[in-house]
């Protein structure tokens, strides 16, 4: 596998065709495109990673609408960032972005170093395309990206072989990424690469008779468009189980924990959680004795990227607990406060009543999903 492979058409050819395209057809009018600054866009590319467009619109105006530049975002706490991000899922990319913020403020006096890839590509969060894009749409700037959407558009067009997360395929599209960008119209360029994967080029539909490339394509030549990209080996998810504790008090509030700043779920406040039901006596026994268990709720499943969680809700009451401390904290779900949430939590959390137990219904995801945007 060579490290310049050839391309379908010339650069320029392949250029002026996708914008002819992206003039017509591509979006214009995204939240994050008007008033374009780099704290916007940088917003906007964490948002959109691994998260569609329509999802990301309202969380990002809200966002904005509470931290409107990064010296604010900078500013607050993590339990205000992870609450305005609850819901949206990928919980690292939230608290990075609050990292950078402050790296930002501290160490680039406010203003992101959009003026160097290596410098952008080295602030929590943000890797090599993401760096790209932000340069490429914030300043106008040649920068080369290879988001999801991008690999597949450019894994169709050559029909590369193999997985796109394997370092010699990856190499390969970056290389092609590169010969393609053009130095003129870069943030038109970026975003129609972007909008041709998540509108036509999609993973499971794709629309080929609406495609500039459609005669050009090697996977449509040859009648295997869903081949490609290849998708990761599949390994089989394991399967973790987990019992979480609703220990309500005489006025209905709920004890909540907060989990620690990396792993599952870091920095974001959860349920008690137990691997067995005597290690939820013990603790019980030690912080809230004289709490009366009531009928575990049903099992359900909330399943990750890389395993699925069997979670078995066991309400409690108890007339008084041990002094809270800092990791902990009471919550009225009658009057929620601006905290980060783990999903099944705030689902949890939403079924109660004052001094009622209603066992919750759904099923709750948080697997990977593809990246369109």
């Amino acid at each position: 596998m060579t490290d310049h492979p050839p391309v379908v058409l010339p650069p320029e050819t392949f250029q002026r065709r996708l914008l002819d395209w992206f003039d017509v057809h591509g979006r214009h009018n995204l939240p994050w495109q008007q008033n374009r600054t780099p704290y916007r866009v940088w917003v906007s590319e964490i948002m959109l990673q691994q998260t569609q467009v329509t999802t990301v619109i309202p969380y990002f105006e809200r966002f904005m609408e509470r931290f409107p530049d990064v010296e604010a975002l900078a500013a607050a706490n993590q339990d205000e960032v992870l609450h305005l991000w609850t819901g949206l899922g990928y919980y690292a990319r939230g608290r990075n972005l609050h990292k950078a913020a402050r790296v930002v403020m501290e160490e680039h006096d406010g203003a992101f170093p959009v003026h160097s890839l290596e410098a952008m590509a080295s602030l929590p969060g943000i890797g090599r395309s993401t760096a790209g894009a932000i340069i490429a749409q914030s300043t106008g700037r040649r920068a080369v990206i290879l988001d999801g959407n991008v690999k597949r558009v450019l894994t169709r067009l050559h029909a590369v072989e193999g997985w796109p997360g394997r370092p010699a395929v990856e190499r390969r599209l970056w290389s092609l990424a590169e010969r393609y960008t053009p130095a003129e119209r870069v943030i038109d360029f970026t975003q129609a690469m972007m909008d041709l994967g998540a509108t036509l080029c999609r993973r499971g539909r794709p629309e080929c008779g609406r495609c500039p490339f459609e005669t050009e394509c090697l996977a449509h030549e040859r009648g295997e468009e869903r081949r490609f990209p290849e998708s990761k080996p599949k390994k089989a998810l394991p399967t973790r189980q987990t019992l979480m504790l609703l220990l309500l008090d005489d006025s209905g509030r709920v004890l909540l924990e907060q989990r620690p700043s990396s792993g599952l779920w870091g920095g974001l406040w959860s349920l008690p959680q137990f691997e067995d039901s005597e290690a939820l006596q013990a603790w019980l026994d030690q912080h809230a004795p004289g709490a009366e268990l009531d009928d575990e709720w049903s099992t359900f499943t909330h399943t990750f990227s890389h395993f699925r969680l069997e979670i078995t809700p066991q309400p409690a009451r108890v007339t008084c607990l041990d002094a809270v401390g800092e990791s902990r904290r009471w919550f009225d779900p009658t009057d929620p406060a601006n905290i980060g949430l783990a999903a099944p939590v705030k689902g949890l959390l939403e079924s109660l009543r004052p001094f009622t137990l209603s066992a919750p219904a759904g099923h709750a995801s948080e697997s990977a999903k593809e990246p369109s945007r």
